[in-house]
This record gives structure tokens, C-alpha cells and sequence, in this order.
């Protein structure tokens, strides 16, 4: 096959989950096995289903499946304690005789999973005071401080995702340099195929609105009610998830449920287009177009080899 891991990228709504399964299924029937590893940070968390578009044990055609339901919403999960388990289920798949299949959207995951990847320090302290200071500031002026220090990180982080600004200007604190310089050169750890499904943006945008409203009418709300209930607090990840959080705003009283919905499709369709600025910059990626004829394509794809 001339590669030792296969990986199905793409923004979300894109259909990653059904061609990986296809996939699979095509590998099997010619020979090869293979398992699936997901990729998708918010999917690792236990009783997040629904907004997560997690597919259900008996939707998935008997494939095993790796680090779905794997830590609780109370728990955070960095890219370097990702980067293990992924790399280490990964090497339990190949020593069984089969290929691991990584499937996700979560850019830097898939990163940390796939590449030689040197870990930038971190700080708890610094961290705890960074998240402070923006509780008290906000979003924005904590971006501001990016931008001042690290114009380049600055363009590429958007303002709203504040986890990832305040991981930044840690970094910077730390090691005194700017923040993009501690990202390497992309180099695979083995052989990889990346396969790419590329949408376009005003089919994608309708795929989005229907499956928010497709995750409301399945029972979001009642989801997020339980998530609330739990024993322990959630993590400031869980509760900040796409979709998690206008529904516990709807709970409160926040957000009425139109306005809920509407606001998760913007974000939805605003994060898509994040993850195809990221993924098209891998010029490792093969791309190919969403089309009836996407399995036999990548199917030809994996054919000629990575």
C-alpha cells in the first residue's frame, strides 16, 4: 500500500464518518483490516452525542472504533495527551495486522496524532493567570495582546477562541518567542495517506443548518440538561463546545431557541471554514471532490499509495 495510516480530514458536515466506513468496509473485503481512531476532540467525551453527531455503536457496521466516550465532560484533554493515546492506539492497530484509520476534524489533533510534534512547555500558574485576566478583560483584549506580541499567531487564532489565545501568550511567556515558531515543519511519524473531502462552501452551508436543526430535534436540549446535572462541573471545554453552549444558554434563558439555533449554525459554518484554511495548507493532503464517485476515488487513491 506503500503507508502505515490512513487519515479522513475535512470541515465538518463534510461526511468524513460515512466515507471512513465505506472505506473500511472496501479495505476489509480486498484483504486489508483496519480500525478506526477518532479524531474529533469533542467526541471523546462521554454523553456528549448528539451535538457532537457521534454515530451510534449500531451505526457503525461492526468497525471498531477507537477513543470515542474516552474521558468525562469534566475532564480537559491537551493535544500532547491526545498525541499519545492516538499515536499509542495507532501502534496497538498496526501490531494487530491492521491499518488505524484517523478520522476527524480537529485540526491541531490531527496534527499531534500524524506528525513529529515538539510539545511547546506549559505552565499552570501562567495558565491560571492568563485565564483570570480574561475573564476580566474578555476575549478581545486578550487578542490584542496577541496581535501585539505575535502578529503572525495573531491573523491565524481567531478572537473567539480564547483557549487557544491564552495558549499562545502562555507559550510566549514561557519561551520568549513567538508563539507560530514553536509549531514544526509538518512531517509525518509514518507513512500517512491524507484524503481530503472538498465541499463546496454553499453546499456545506445548508448541510450545517440541517443538521443543528437535526440535533435540537433529536433531544440537544435534554442532552445538555443531563451534561448540567452531572456530579462533577464540566470543563471549561465541554462547556464552551459548539452547540453544547447556546443550549445550556437556552436553558437558562439566555437564548431563546431560534435564536440558539441560528447562533450554532453561524459558529458551525464559521469554524468549517477555519478547518479548510487549515487543512489546505497541508499540501500533503490529496483532495477529492464530494461527489457520488468519492468512494472509487479514494479508493483509486489509496490504490496508487500515499
Amino acid at each position: 500500500m506503500g503507508f502505515s495510516a490512513l487519515a479522513i480530514v475535512g470541515p465538518t458536515a463534510s461526511g468524513k464518518s460515512g466515507l471512513a466506513l465505506s472505506l473500511v468496509e472496501a479495505l476489509e473485503s480486498s484483504g486489508q483490516p483496519a480500525e478506526i481512531i477518532n479524531a474529533d476532540a469533542m467526541q471523546l467525551y462521554r454523553g456528549m452525542d448528539i451535538g457532537t453527531a457521534k454515530l451510534p455503536e449500531n451505526e457503525r457496521r461492526g468497525i471498531r472504533h477507537h477513543l470515542i466516550d474516552a474521558i468525562e465532560p469534566s475532564a480537559e484533554m491537551t493535544a500532547a495527551e491526545y498525541s499519545k493515546l492516538a499515536i499509542g492506539t495507532a501502534n496497538e492497530v498496526r501490531a494487530r495486522g491492521k491499518l488505524p484509520v484517523f478520522v476527524g476534524g480537529s485540526m491541531f489533533y490531527l496534527a499531534a496524532a500524524l506528525d513529529y510534534f515538539d510539545f511547546a512547555p506549559t505552565d499552570p500558574e501562567i495558565r491560571d493567570q492568563l485565564e483570570s485576566q480574561a475573564e476580566v478583560v474578555g476575549n478581545l483584549e486578550m487578542h490584542n495582546q496577541l496581535v501585539r506580541l505575535d502578529p503572525e499567531s495573531g491573523k491565524k487564532i481567531h478572537s473567539n477562541n480564547v483557549r487557544k489565545v491564552i495558549r499562545a501568550l502562555e507559550v510566549i511567556q514561557i519561551t520568549g518567542r513567538p508563539f507560530v515558531s514553536t509549531l514544526p515543519d509538518p512531517e509525518y511519524l509514518v507513512p500517512t495517506l491524507t484524503i481530503g473531502i472538498d465541499v463546496d462552501r454553499e453546499v456545506l452551508k445548508p448541510r450545517i443548518a440541517d443538521r443543528v436543526a437535526e440535533m435540537w430535534s433529536q433531544g440537544l436540549i435534554y442532552e445538555a440538561g443531563r451534561l448540567l446535572e452531572g456530579k462533577a462541573p464540566l470543563s471549561k471545554t465541554a462547556r464552551a463546545a459548539i452547540g453544547y453552549q447556546q443550549a445550556f444558554q437556552q436553558i437558562s434563558g439566555e437564548l431563546d431557541e431560534a435564536s440558539a439555533i441560528d447562533d450554532t449554525i453561524r459558529l458551525t459554518n464559521r469554524y468549517a471554514r477555519r478547518q479548510m484554511s487549515w487543512f489546505k495548507r497541508d499540501r500533503r493532503t490529496h483532495w477529492l471532490p464530494d461527489s457520488p464517485e468519492l468512494l472509487k476515488c479514494a479508493l483509486e487513491r489509496i490504490r496508487l499509495g500515499a
